[in-house]
């Protein structure tokens, strides 16, 4: 059962588009330590708090590991079952058109490793660490089965976290060669979803896309369309996913 949910943005917008979809009653504004501000949304026993992280993914853990210890299980907010990270993000081309959305099969810090004359090594290879977190199948069907009722079409595929976001074909290639299948590039999901596995609490990421990974052409972005359909994506899961199922 889903009923106590923390959503993650990177940026206020975003965290706008998330509330707006959700239509519930509020937000309620709560003061987490270190000065950020949680949304808290509520209807009945179903509590989704929406939160605007940061940018990048060490801004991010550190404002989603503070609203997670804020609501640590045994606290009077008695904790989390699901953390997503939210937002817009760069699409793989063909897989991810601008406007649709990505359902992450795994979180990936796709640039968490090190170059050598051999070619790129992930963390895992280095002898420690870890660069991805599997999301579960059973997750990512809910959430795929809810959008298939959306106009807008959707992907689940793995999504990628880096700390500079790619501005030239070669560099997508790269990162299409070395992570088959990724369907969107972003800078936060890999940050959160490290915070929540520090907590042990599920993790999903969607992002919608609002422009090509590649080469950076800012008359061709579609940031607004995008926004639109995070707003659509979180209308249709708080019809459906993220509903009333506790006592």
């Amino acid at each position: 059962m889903l009923h106590r949910i923390l959503i993650v943005t990177a940026v206020a917008a975003e965290a706008d588009s998330v509330s707006a979809g959700l239509g519930f009653d509020g937000p309620q504004p709560l003061p987490l330590p270190g000065g950020r501000t949680l949304r808290r949304h509520v209807r009945g026993a179903l509590r989704v708090d929406v939160l605007v992280g940061g940018v990048g993914p060490a801004a991010v853990a550190a404002a989603t590991g503070a609203a997670l210890a804020h609501a640590a299980p045994g606290t009077p907010e008695d904790g989390y079952d699901l953390v997503v990270s939210a937002g817009i993000a760069g699409g793989f081309q063909p897989a991810a058109p601008v406007g649709s959305v990505v359902v992450s099969a795994a979180i990936v810090a796709a640039d968490l490793g090190a170059e050598t004359p051999d070619g790129y090594l992930a963390v895992e290879e280095l002898g420690f660490g870890r660069s991805v977190h599997p999301v579960p199948t059973a997750l990512t069907d809910r959430i795929a089965a809810a959008l298939d009722t959306g106009a807008r079409p959707h992907v689940v595929a793995p999504v990628l976290t880096v700390s500079t976001v790619t501005g030239t074909a070669r560099r997508a290639a790269e990162l299409a060669e070395r992570h088959p299948g990724a369907a969107a590039e972003a800078m936060e999901g890999f940050g959160v979803a490290e915070a929540a596995a520090a907590h042990g609490v599920p993790v999903v990421e969607l992002r919608t896309v609002s422009n090509a990974v590649g080469p950076r052409d800012r008359a061709a972005w579609r940031i607004g369309e995008a926004l639109d359909a995070l707003r659509n994506t979180f209308a249709l899961l708080g019809r459906t996913v993220f509903v009333e199922t506790h006592p």
